[in-house]
């Protein structure tokens, strides 16, 4: 009998009628083995559930597109099925590493295969736009990473672009599907620290060596980067009707934000406070101060744990947030369910939201004097 990677002929025959769920690593290696195709082996070793599965490509081979892609490998409404990088050595090591069935050395490529119907782009800030409006000119739903585009106006095309085509489109911005961050706010609904008078959020990592962050023509700076998960935690927790925005920032030699503090005030009297960095680490903590009390959460950029104290400090209660894989699994289950139900948008992050804060993110720079190539 023939053996490879611990594999025997009668063990491939198991494969053939569907008794055995092989890992996603051998796969290549067992087609060019036996002398079949990949897609029929793919579609061997599914078995029933196959046909209910939606099938993700990934744009991007960075730190972020490989944490999604060993998510989604542990979960089991979607199959991590492709991934494009910027040379085809890239994607197959990538492929490998990551347990995905297909590699492509370009984008393009892997819209053009039919099998894949849910893109995640997961490239630098400026290709945002051009990835997603091509993925959804091929008749693909999308999960783009935040920022969701360099501007407002970027964004109101690719949204228009997707309702004209009857596509999902959806910002991968993390913390708005989690769970977590509806308790969060329902606690404050509930009156857990009386009126909501403050908040206060930061955000801060020393990663202003990483090329992508310093400069405009990849839609650097620490506002596009760390800053929309503050304000992104003031949205959630306080809702969108400002009335005035007052901000500074700090910027670097080369025209993009390294720091900032902004200031938003609230048409019903909260006001909020967020900071934002990318030269040095923060706290990460979010906390939220009512005349009854204050809610403290452990890191806004993916809160685990919440505790909530009296006015005068006296701890009330802790909150835990569920077990997850890591945290990225609620973006993706949000999308597979809109996609079956038909719907456009995801009610965790809906179009309007992505917009208002892409508005604020431009009014923002437009203060501080952070100008990109494509706001010319």
């Amino acid at each position: 009998m023939a053996v490879i990677i611990g594999k025997t002929d009668r063990h491939y025959q198991e494969i053939e009628r569907g008794k055995v769920n092989v890992p996603h690593l051998t796969l290549i290696k067992l087609a060019d083995f036996f002398h079949v195709s990949l897609d029929n082996l793919v579609g061997r070793t599914e078995g029933e559930n196959s046909m209910n599965r939606v099938n993700i490509g990934i744009i991007g081979t960075g730190n972020i597109a490989a944490k999604m892609a060993d998510t989604i490998f542990e979960m089991g409404c979607v199959m991590h099925y492709a991934v494009s990088g910027r040379s085809m050595e890239k994607a197959e090591r990538f492929a490998v590493e990551h347990n995905l069935r297909r590699a492509y050395g370009s984008w393009q490529e892997l819209l053009e295969d039919p099998l894949v119907h849910l893109v995640y782009v997961a490239t630098p800030n400026s290709c945002h736009y051009e990835h997603t409006k091509q993925a959804l000119l091929h008749n693909k739903h999308v999960l783009c990473e935040k920022p969701f585009t360099t501007n407002t106006a970027q964004a109101k095309e690719l949204l228009t672009l997707a309702k004209e085509r009857g596509l999902l489109l959806t910002e991968a911005i993390w913390t708005r599907y989690m769970p977590f961050s509806a308790t969060l706010r329902k606690l404050l609904d509930d009156g857990a620290i009386g009126r909501v008078h403050t908040l206060t959020a930061n955000l801060g990592y020393p990663i202003s060596q990483k090329e992508r962050l310093r400069k405009p023509e990849l839609g650097g700076g620490a506002l596009a980067d760390v800053g929309v998960y503050p304000i992104n935690f003031a949205l959630m927790m306080l809702g969108n009707d400002i009335e005035q925005v007052d901000s500074s920032a700090i910027l670097l030699d080369t025209g993009v934000d390294a720091q900032s503090s902004i200031t938003l005030r609230f048409a019903g009297g909260a006001m909020a406070q967020l900071h934002c960095s990318m030269l040095c680490a923060t706290d990460r903590r979010g906390i939220v101060y009512g005349d009854e009390g204050y809610l403290e959460v452990d890191n806004i950029n993916n809160p685990l744990s919440a505790q909530l104290f009296s006015p005068t400090g006296q701890l009330r209660e802790t909150y835990q947030a569920p077990a997850q894989i890591s945290g990225y699994e609620y973006e993706v289950d949000a999308a597979v369910k809109a996609i079956r139900a038909g719907a456009l948008e995801c009610p965790q992050m809906p179009h309007s939201e992505t917009v208002f804060v892409m508005e604020l993110l431009d009014r923002l720079r437009r203060d501080w004097g952070v100008k990109y190539p494509e706001d010319l």
